[in-house]
C-alpha cells in the first residue's frame, strides 16, 4: 500500500503500526520517527517559521481558514492508494475539504481517511481504525495496551496524594488554555486543570482570568512549538504583572515542554506526554517517568508587589 499523511501524528501511528516503509509522502511538519522528514513533502505553510506567537494568532484570525497549502502536483506523482489527513483543526494541517478536493482530481483516485479525536477515547478509536485499514490490530491494541499499563501504575502511585490544580497552556500570546485529552492527562497524572474540560476545543483566555485562577502549577506546552521555540517567546511573557504576580510564578512551580512532540500531537507519544506531566506533577513519585529532557523549569521570579 502506498499511504501519503497529511497530519504528523498519523505519520507517527503508521510507524508506530510497522508500516512506515509504506509511507510515500508526508508533510512538512512530520519530523518523527526519524528519517520520515527526508520523505516528500506535500504541504508548505502561509506563515513565516520565526513569526511570533502573536503574529501567529493574527494570522489565524484575518485568514479563517486553514494555513497550509496542499502540493497537488507531487501528490499525483506519488500515486497514493490512500491519504490520512484529519478534520480537527484547520490551524494545526490542511483542512479535509482541501484534501478531497485535490484528491478527487487526480486520475489514480486514491481513498481518503480522516481522523477527528477530541478525546482520549477517540485517540485510541483512531488507532484502532488505522490498524484495521493498514491490517495492523494487533500492533493497534499493543499501543493502547501500553498506554493503559502506563496510566494504571501512574494512578497507583499518586493515589492518596494532594491534587494540585494545574494550568498547561496551549499558547500564551495570547493565553489559550489546553483542550481535548490533554485535561485527561492531566486528571490521569494527579492534577486538577483549571480551566479545560476533557474533550473541549482550546479556548483563547485572558490573562485577568489566568491571574484569578492562580493555579499551583503551570506547563508551558505552546501547540506546535519546541522547548527551543517556547523559550524564545518567553522574554515578553515573563515581562507581564499577570505573570509575575503567580504564585506558581514565583515559587518556580512552571516547565516548559515540547509541544509539538507531545501534548499537541495525538499519536504514539501520548503515553510519553502522560509520564511528563506526571513527572511535573509529581515529582515525589513520578519523576523517573519522564523522557530526559522533557521538562525544562523556569527559575523563580519574585513579586513586582
Amino acid at each position: 500500500m502506498r499511504i501519503v499523511s497529511l497530519l504528523p501524528s498519523l505519520t507517527e501511528l503508521v510507524c508506530a503500526l510497522g508500516r512506515g516503509d509504506e509511507l510515500v509522502g508526508v508533510t512538512h511538519e512530520c519530523d518523527y520517527p526519524p528519517g520520515v522528514e527526508f520523505l516528500p513533502h506535500l504541504t508548505r505553510s502561509r506563515i513565516a517559521a520565526k513569526a511570533t506567537s502573536a503574529a501567529i494568532d493574527r494570522a489565524v484570525s484575518e485568514q479563517g481558514g486553514s494555513l497550509y497549502d496542499l502540493d497537488g502536483v507531487t501528490l499525483a506523482e506519488l500515486r497514493p492508494d490512500i491519504i490520512l489527513t484529519q478534520e480537527q483543526c484547520d490551524v494545526c494541517a490542511v483542512n479535509e475539504a482541501t484534501v478531497r478536493r485535490v484528491a478527487s482530481n487526480l486520475a489514480h483516485l486514491p481513498r481518503v481517511e480522516s481522523v477527528n479525536p477530541t478525546d482520549l477515547a477517540g485517540v485510541y478509536a483512531m488507532f484502532t481504525e488505522i490498524g484495521k485499514i493498514l491490517d495492523a490490530e494487533p500492533e493497534a491494541q499493543t499501543l493502547r495496551q501500553a498506554f493503559d499499563d502506563l496510566a494504571e501504575g501512574i494512578v497507583s502511585r499518586v493515589g492518596g496524594l494532594r491534587r494540585p490544580r494545574v494550568l498547561l497552556l496551549e499558547w500564551f500570546d495570547p493565553p489559550f488554555t489546553s483542550g481535548h485529552w490533554n485535561p485527561e492527562l492531566v486528571q490521569l497524572a494527579g492534577g486538577v486543570e483549571v480551566f479545560a474540560k476533557s474533550g473541549e476545543r482550546s479556548r483563547r483566555a485572558t490573562w485577568d482570568e489566568v491571574a484569578e485562577a492562580d493555579p499551583d502549577l503551570i506547563l508551558l506546552s505552546p501547540c506546535g512549538f519546541t522547548i527551543e521555540r517556547t523559550e524564545a517567546e518567553l522574554p515578553d511573557l515573563l515581562r507581564r504583572p499577570e505573570w509575575r504576580s503567580l504564585r506558581a510564578v514565583q515559587s518556580g512551580r512552571v516547565a516548559l515542554t515540547d509541544g509539538s512532540a507531545y501534548f499537541s500531537r495525538p499519536g504514539p507519544r501520548l503515553k510519553e506526554s502522560l509520564a511528563i506531566a506526571a513527572a511535573f506533577i509529581h515529582p515525589e513519585v513520578c519523576a523517573n517517568l519522564a523522557p530526559a529532557g522533557a521538562l525544562r523549569f523556569l527559575e523563580p521570579i519574585a513579586s513586582d508587589a
